[in-house]
Order: structure tokens, then sequence, then C-alpha cells
């Protein structure tokens, strides 16, 4: 494996980096609640969101295993300024056929699916980077931190997003997404990102498709790794419809409106922080996968309780949804580190970009089953299903010696 010495100095250009980043992502949450609960008020169909939902997934499902090898022999640098413009040039387009009051939902589709082909490029670049730049023993707590930030961004953007659907023009409100993007990318012009070491005698002696054929072979010969990406891969298929169908469960089911998604989702947001806190102070049990698949039990439990509620536990079910909160970083944060620690730097950008598209392929399907079902039979149904069978996974990992011992590789 090669190892890279970073700086004693690596903490101001890496949170440097990191606060654009974190800009970028609250511009794009808020967009996200305003056009989601657009579409909620315009349609009132589970298969609407679950296929807007589905058309930002299908990138990372059938790109990413082809985006990791150029990650790997291109600048990982250049790859997230071009990845961050593009996703600022796809939200001007929408705030144009806002502003114009040509938008039709066809044009939602191709936008969100023009991002998230920015954002598979983007996520695995900034992710072999971090690895780059934080040195080792660090990962963990900085996998904390991140998860920190996304609690925090869901307490912010969601009511912010409900307050300004009251005051701005959707339009306007897409136009804070194109503002954001460029704020990550300006410091991406001034700060030198590493690259992973080159073997002199390897260099230019590979083919792209010797490279992608590399990524898989490395995946496939990791049995602990292997079954970590089954169990996502499940998990996903049970669980990523719940995310796309719960503004019509506020609505339907509760009785909800935009005020009340953006609290549920604030709540949400305050059980990840407290998650990526505990995770940044505590960095989990000494064996991170322990750690992990207690979380996935979690996810499984606050998921399954959220849809046995009666209407009228709101407050029960926000409750819920803050433990579903508090879990997901304990899980991602801990599968994260193990992952930025022991994989070689010269494959991450195949691995991650591979691993993500694995545990990404079962979601489409899921969303597709998940939204005329719950048309026909309720929203509750999908998350009481979703929840039990994720809880079952949790405990099927610690049966698997392969997955228990994933951080001997």
């Amino acid at each position: 494996m090669t190892t890279l010495q970073q700086p004693q100095n690596w903490k101001k250009p890496f949170f440097t980096i990191w606060t654009g980043q974190a800009f970028s992502l609250l511009g794009s949450q808020i967009v996200q609640f305003a056009i989601i609960w657009y579409l909620t008020e315009k349609t009132g169909s589970a298969t609407v969101l679950a296929t807007t939902t589905m058309l930002a997934l299908l990138p990372g499902v059938f790109l990413s295993p082809f985006i990791g090898p150029l990650v790997d022999r291109w600048n990982r640098q250049r790859i997230m300024i071009v990845a961050d413009l593009a996703v600022a040039v796809a939200a001007l387009a929408l705030v144009l056929l806002f502003a114009t009051g040509q938008v039709a939902i066809w044009h939602i589709y191709v936008i969100i699916f023009i991002r998230a082909i920015g954002g598979n490029f983007h996520r695995p670049s900034m992710t072999a980077s971090t690895s780059l730049m934080v040195p080792k023993e660090h990962l963990t707590r900085i996998q904390g931190v991140n998860q920190t930030l996304n609690g925090g961004l869901n307490i912010i953007a969601a009511p912010l997003g409900a307050l300004l659907m009251e005051l701005l023009p959707m339009s306007g409100i897409v136009a804070i997404d194109v503002i954001t993007a460029l704020i990550a990318v300006i410091p991406l012009f001034f700060i030198v990102i590493p690259q992973p070491e080159k073997n002199p005698a390897e260099s230019g002696s590979t083919t792209f498709w010797q490279d992608l054929r590399a990524g898989f072979k490395y995946v496939l010969t990791w049995p602990g790794l292997l079954g970590i990406l089954i169990m996502a891969s499940m998990i996903n298929f049970f669980l990523s419809p719940t995310t796309s169908l719960l503004p019509l469960l506020v609505k339907d089911h509760f009785g909800g409106g935009a005020l009340q998604l953006g609290w549920i989702n604030a709540l949400f947001g305050v059980g990840v922080i407290i998650g990526g806190l505990l995770l940044g102070i505590w960095g989990g049990f000494k064996r991170r996968i322990v750690t992990a698949i207690l979380g996935i039990i979690g996810i499984g439990l606050g998921t399954s309780v959220l849809g046995l509620l009666p209407g009228s536990a709101f407050t029960l079910a926000m409750a819920a949804f803050a433990l579903t909160g508090v879990m997901i970083p304990i899980t991602n944060g801990s599968i994260g580190a193990i992952l930025q620690a022991t994989v070689d730097p010269k494959m991450q950008g195949r691995v991650f970009s591979l691993t993500g598209s694995v545990a990404t392929a079962m979601m489409p399907i899921g969303l597709a089953l998940a939204g005329p079902l719950s048309d026909a039979f309720g929203i509750q149904v999908w998350f009481m299903l979703g929840g039990a069978l994720t809880t079952l996974m949790g405990l099927i990992g610690f049966a698997i010696p392969a997955v228990m011992k994933i951080e001997d590789q």
C-alpha cells in the first residue's frame, strides 16, 4: 500500500475546502427541500416523488464504476472544480425556467439527472482526497465532523427552505444553489490537493479498462468488503423509498404541511448532530464494524416506529426520526473510516465509486416498487416493512465472519 505523509498543518487547507463544500451542501439542501415540496403540492403523487429520487440515483448506479478509474487517473482537484461548476450551470438553467414560467415536471427531472452526474464525479474525488489530506488517526473523527455537518444542515436547511418558500419565488430559491456552488469552487483554485503517488514503473502502463478491471478485482477478492456491499444494497432497497415518501407521510398520514415537514427534518438533523458529535468525540468501539452494525439496527428500529405510529402522534414521529438521525452517522462514519484507513490510496477512486454504485444499485428498484405500492396501500406500509428488514440485516451482519473481520484486511 502506498503511504503519503500528510503535512502537520493539514487543518487549514482541508477545512478551507471543507467550508466551501459546506456552503454548497447548504444551498443544495435548501433547493432540494423546496423542489420536493413543490412537486408534493403540484402532483400529490408518490410515483412522481419516487421518480425524482430515482433519477438522482441512476447516474450513480450506471456511471460510478466508470467514473472511479477516471478519478484515479485524472487530477482530483480539477474534477471537483468542473463538477461544482456543472452543478451551478444546471441550477442556473432551472432558475431561468422558473423565472419565465416555463418549468415543467420533465425539466426538473432533467436538471436533477445532470446535477447527479456532477455529484457522482465530485463525491469520490473529495472522499479520496480526504484520506490524503487528513492523517489516518484523525479519519474517524473527520467522519464524525462530516456527519455532524449533515445534521446541522438538516436543522437549518429544512425550516429555512420552508420559510423561503413563503418569501421568495422558486426562481429565487434555486438561485441560492448557484451562489453556494460558486463559493465551493473558489477555494479549489487556490489550495493544492495532494494526488496519490504513482510508481514510475507503472506510470502510463495501464489502460482505462485495465484500471476498471483492477477495481472490480480489488473489491471482489476482499470478502469482508463484498459482504458489506451486499448488506448495503439490501438496506438501501428497504430504506431509500422512505426518504422520498416522507413528504407524503407528513402530508397525508400526519396531516401536516411544509412547516411540519421542515420540523421533522430539523429534528432528524438534531439526531445526526448528536450522532456525529458522539462519533467524533468517542470514535466508536475499537472494532469500527461493531459500531456500524449497531447503527444499522438503530436505523431499522427508528424507521419501523415511524411507520407504526397513528396519525395523531406526530410528536412521537419526530422523536423516532431523530433516533434514526442519531444512528446514521454512527453507521456511515464508521464504515467510511474503515474504507479510508484500509483501501490503498491509488485505488480509492475506483473502490469508492464502485462501492457507491453497488450500494445504490438496488435503490431505483425499491423506489419503482414503493411508489405504486404506497399509492395503493398507504404510505406507512413501506416504513414498517423497510425498518423491520433493515434491523434484520444488522443482526445477520453480526453472524458473518468476513464482515466482522473486515478491518483485518
